[in-house]
Parts: C-alpha cells; sequence; structure tokens
C-alpha cells in the first residue's frame, strides 16, 4: 500500500471524530432543540457531500467545492466545527490542482479564524496567528513532500525504463551470440562435411569407369560423412556437445579426426600428445576440436601441404592444441575468413588465447591454449 492510500484512510477517519466530537459539543452547549437540529442538518449535509466526494470519480474540482461550501455554512452556523477544517485541508491538498492550493488555504484558514474569534471572549492576536503559522507550515511540507514523491515516481519510471531496455538489450544479444554459435558450428562442420564430401563424389565419379571399386569406397566415406555430418546438426542445434566426444575422450577424438583426414586427402597428418593428459571441461573440449577440425578443413582446401602435425600440449597452467602444415601460407594480416575469426570467438569467452603464424610460401602454425580448470 503506497503513502497515499495510507494517508486516505486516516483523513477519512479523522473527518468522522471531528465531525462527530464537534456535534456532540454542540449538542452538549446548546442543548438538543430546533437550533441544534438545524446545524445537525448541515453536519449531514457536509457528511453526505464529503462521501459524494470520496467515492465520486468524474469532477473532482466540482465534488470538493460542493464540500466545501457545506463546510462554510456549516462552520457559520456553528463555529465549533471550524476543526473540520484539518482532513478537508488534506483532501483538498490532494484531489485539486497546484494553482488552487493556497486559494483554498486562505480560504479555510480565514474560516477558522474567524470561527476561533467568534468562539474567544477577547480578540487575541494569536488566534490569527496560531492559524495561519500552522497552515503555513503544514502546506509547505505538504508540497514539499508531494514533490519529493513525484521526483521518486519519476525516478522509478526511468528505472523500469532502463530495466526494460535493458532485458530487451539482452534478448538482441542473446540472439547474435545464438546466430554466431550456429555460424561457428557450421562453417566448423557442416561446411567443412559437405566439402569432404564433394571432394569424395567428385573422386568417386573421375573413377568410376577405370576404378569401380575405388569409386565405391568413396562413395561409402561420403555417406559416413553425411551421417557424421547429420549427428552434429542435431547436436548443436541442442546445444550439445560434439558426437565425436560421445563415448570418447578428446586425444580419441583428435586422433581419429586426423586419420579421416588423412584418408580423404592422402596427405600426410601426424596426431601427438605431449605430457600428463589432465581433465578438460566440456565446452573446453568442443573448442579444441572445433579448432582442430576448422584447421584441418584449411589445409584439405586450401593449403596444398605435403604434411600436416597436430598437437595437443598438457602442461602445469594450461593445454594447447598446435596445428602445422607445411603448405601455401597466407598473410595473417590480410585475411579476413569467418575461420580464425571464429576460433578466436571460441577460444577467448573461455579465458584462452589463439596464435597464428604464417607467410606466403612458408606454410601456417595455429596455436590456441586454454588454462586448466585448476588454474583458472
Amino acid at each position: 500500500m503506497g503513502r497515499q492510500d495510507r494517508l486516505r484512510p486516516a483523513m477519512r477517519w479523522g473527518f468522522l471524530l471531528l465531525l462527530a466530537a464537534a456535534a456532540s459539543r454542540y449538542g452538549l452547549r446548546h442543548g438538543w432543540g430546533a437550533d441544534t437540529g438545524v446545524v445537525l442538518a448541515l453536519a449531514g449535509v457536509l457528511l453526505a457531500a464529503y462521501a459524494i466526494n470520496e467515492l465520486g470519480r468524474r469532477a473532482p474540482g466540482a465534488r470538493f467545492a460542493a464540500v466545501l461550501v457545506a463546510f462554510l455554512a456549516l462552520v457559520l452556523a456553528a463555529p465549533s466545527f471550524a476543526l473540520v477544517a484539518i482532513p478537508l485541508f488534506f483532501v483538498g491538498l490532494r484531489q485539486l490542482p497546484r494553482r488552487a492550493v493556497w486559494p483554498l488555504v486562505g480560504l479555510l484558514t480565514g474560516a477558522v479564524v474567524v470561527a476561533q474569534i467568534r468562539l474567544a471572549d477577547q480578540l487575541d492576536p494569536s488566534l490569527v496567528l496560531g492559524p495561519v503559522g500552522v497552515a503555513a507550515i503544514t502546506t509547505v511540507v505538504f508540497l514539499e513532500l508531494d514533490r519529493q514523491n513525484q521526483a521518486r515516481q519519476r525516478a522509478l519510471d526511468d528505472l523500469l525504463a532502463a530495466r526494460d531496455e535493458l532485458d530487451r538489450s539482452q534478448r538482441e544479444a542473446g540472439a547474435l551470440a545464438e546466430r554466431a554459435r550456429l555460424s561457428r558450428e557450421i562453417h566448423d562442420t557442416l561446411a567443412q562435411g559437405l566439402s569432404s564430401m564433394n571432394l569424395l563424389l567428385q573422386a568417386a565419379d573421375q573413377e568410376w569407369d577405370t576404378e569401380p571399386g575405388q569409386s565405391r569406397a568413396h562413395v561409402r566415406q561420403a555417406a559416413a560423412t553425411a551421417r557424421e555430418n547429420l549427428a552434429e546438426a542435431r547436436r548443436f542445434v541442442r546445444g550439445l556437445a560434439s558426437p565425436a566426444l560421445d563415448g570418447a575422450t578428446l586425444t580419441d577424438a583428435l586422433r581419429r579426426l586426423c586419420a579421416a583426414t588423412e584418408r580423404d586427402t592422402g596427405i600426410p597428418v601426424r596426431f601427438a600428445v605431449v605430457g600428463t593428459v589432465a581433465p578438460l571441461g566440456v565446452d573446453d573440449e568442443v573448442a579444441l576440436l572445433r579448432v582442430a577440425q576448422g584447421a584441418l578443413a584449411n589445409v584439405r582446401q586450401h593449403a596444398r601441404a605435403r604434411r600436416t602435425a597436430v598437437t595437443l600440449t598438457f602442461g602445469d597452467q594450461e593445454v594447447t592444441l598446435d596445428v602445422y602444415d607445411d603448405g601455401t601460407g597466407f598473410d595473417p594480416a590480410a585475411v579476413t575468413g569467418f575461420g580464425l575469426t571464429g576460433i578466436r570467438e571460441r577460444i577467448t569467452p573461455l579465458g584462452g588465447t589463439v596464435a597464428v603464424e604464417s607467410a606466403p610460401g612458408e606454410g601456417t602454425a595455429i596455436a590456441v591454449s586454454l588454462p586448466l580448470r585448476e588454474a583458472r
């Protein structure tokens, strides 16, 4: 419940108590004759106008004006009802526009001053200065609290707007990250698999008449590659690890990858493990395997290498994957393709580093390093 919601019932009860107290006081002092009946009737009119004002939803200015007229008539008839001005004062401040605040304060304060003078035996300056001072202080405090409340509401609205903008940005960032993930997976798996199948099927077509046995072997290899890529597609869409790692270690998966590359291309691919094998997280294993797949695919498609070496080295603080070929090489600064970018996007979020050494005619060496879990 907000501050204004708590203030409203308090003012309602205060109005009822002060009205009942003033009516009782008037009846006890003046008896219960005809004049008292008129005063109580006016008090009933005020109560009805107040109830309509509190329950109504339209024309707040007209509703409160009716309350004000009923109050002034009642105070004119019975000055002892002047205390009812206190809850009416807060109702008017809450309900009327700012430009009407000070006229309202002046009118209610004047009514209270006149009522006190009528009730007093002699004129006392405190009868004027007291109500004026209290009204001025109360009004300034109320307006300042209202200003602070509006400032807090604006800050809350700005905060909610900023949160909505942050949520939208996070959704967009998540969508971009997912698209980048799928792009890397497609480049490192499906695209490379399709390229391999294309080469195998081209070789089968060329040898179809002269080497039917070899052609059938190429076709079988292409079919096996297609099955592997289908499994890859299903897995990375679900965000799971590579099927090449199902029931196998990273070293086993890399060894099979090197053997398959050598079988498909005829390029010798040497694989070696250096150091004591340490446990790696699934994300680390998938990243290293994908890097090896992408690097060997580049060797197959572009390098025209005579030999290739893949080395997995476990140190005290990190694990390093090196892929080297003695092919044509390239200028790393001039390359803008997705391959190297995809490698960096895989390794950097895992806290790793990527180094590429190459030059035209001098081969290529790619080294990626990831910190071991114990060293993170």
